[in-house]
């Protein structure tokens, strides 16, 4: 693995992409953004993050006034990127820097990793990229580098880890690894890799066996179990009731139509009827459907049902939900919206 780290690293000198968040030659790397990028690209693609880091780094330049943002206009800049727990989890571990460390990301292995949200991959990128330190990461790009450099199907994440750690002792672990994932995701793609462009496929087992195309195993994909979700769309005199998801589960400290998912036997008139009424502590009349939107999240499809209702009577109060107000019908677009909530809005 050693013998690796030359070609890598001159390889990534050469090839690196001119990213946003990477810190150009010599200038000294800034722990919040390097954070915030290795946030935002969890589970996401590089160029749908760039828009949004953007805009990010426009509205909260600093860790500071991140630290200082209301949680809502935290949310309002996360709304569309998905996986909503990264963008709580990030504001509250930048608050926990802000008030214990003096708005300085420490670079203690142990204080870091102990912020909200950090775990190890994070903890290893962040260390190293930022301050230099020899902390290995994995990631999927990496796990498919090693995989077909060992021509291993299905490797371990432990051995996986091993190898990370082996291989990033020495000279700029940062550069070292933000060369194997870079390796992983312009030329050891899943489909179709570029071994001719490859620095290191001199070395690659899966190639030498002609299996790179196999290595790793795909993960047999389960399928989601479905949820119908009935939405109640209440208007009455110009406004709409909404109300914002507690913090922790499913898309935490969002704004969305209250709802509820459909009880077996059930129809969606009396699930929109019972969630208002047990959410928000409003009695309200189904009326007519306004449509349905398909939305799928990591472990399960829902089904969201629109159905329009009018008021019968009561003041909306937060029962099952952090807060419950009335909105004026053209200023929705104004609160932190998962994508979902968003068609439905377009509905009324």
């Amino acid at each position: 693995m050693k013998s690796l780290r030359a070609p890598l690293l001159v390889w990534y000198d050469t090839h690196r992409r001119d990213l946003p968040w990477r810190t150009a030659a010599g200038a000294a790397p800034d722990p919040y953004r390097i954070w915030l990028s290795e946030v935002m690209l969890q589970q996401t693609r590089v160029e749908a993050v760039r828009p949004y880091f953007a805009r990010w780094i426009e509205m909260f330049p600093t860790l500071e006034s991140l630290a200082a943002a209301d949680h809502d206009e935290v949310m309002k800049a996360w709304e569309g990127l998905g996986y909503y727990s990264r963008a709580r989890n990030l504001h509250r571990a930048v608050r926990e820097v802000n008030d214990r460390y003096g708005g300085q990301v420490p670079d203690d292995p142990a204080l870091f990793r102990a912020l909200p949200g950090v775990g190890r991959y994070t903890g290893g990128a962040v260390l190293s990229i930022a301050f230099g330190q020899q902390e290995p990461v994995v990631d999927g790009n990496v796990r498919r580098v090693f995989a077909r450099l060992t021509n291993q199907p299905e490797p371990k994440e432990r051995d996986l880890w091993e190898m990370a750690e082996a291989l990033v002792v020495g000279e700029r672990p940062g550069d070292l690894n933000q060369a194997l994932m870079e390796l992983g995701a312009t030329v050891c793609l899943p489909r179709s890799p570029r071994c001719s462009a490859c620095p290191v496929s001199d070395g690659c087992a899966a190639r030498a066996a002609g299996t790179q195309e196999q290595r790793p195993l795909p993960r047999k994909a389960r399928p989601l179990p479905h949820e119908q979700t009935a939405t109640a769309v209440v208007v009455h005199d110009g406004v709409a009731l909404m109300a914002r998801r507690p913090e922790s589960g499913r898309l935490g400290g969002m704004w969305e139509f209250p709802g509820s998912v459909r009880a077996a036997g059930e129809s969606t008139a009396e699930a929109a009827v019972r969630a208002v009424l047990d959410g928000v502590g409003v009695s309200v009349a189904a009326g007519e459907p306004l449509g349905s939107v398909d939305h799928i999240f990591t472990h399960v499809r829902v089904t969201y049902e629109a159905i329009l209702c009018t008021l019968l009577s009561g003041e909306p109060s937060p029962i099952l939900y952090e807060r419950a107000r009335w909105i004026p019908i053209s200023r929705i677009g104004e609160l932190a919206l998962p994508r979902a909530q968003q068609r439905i809005a377009r509905m009324i």
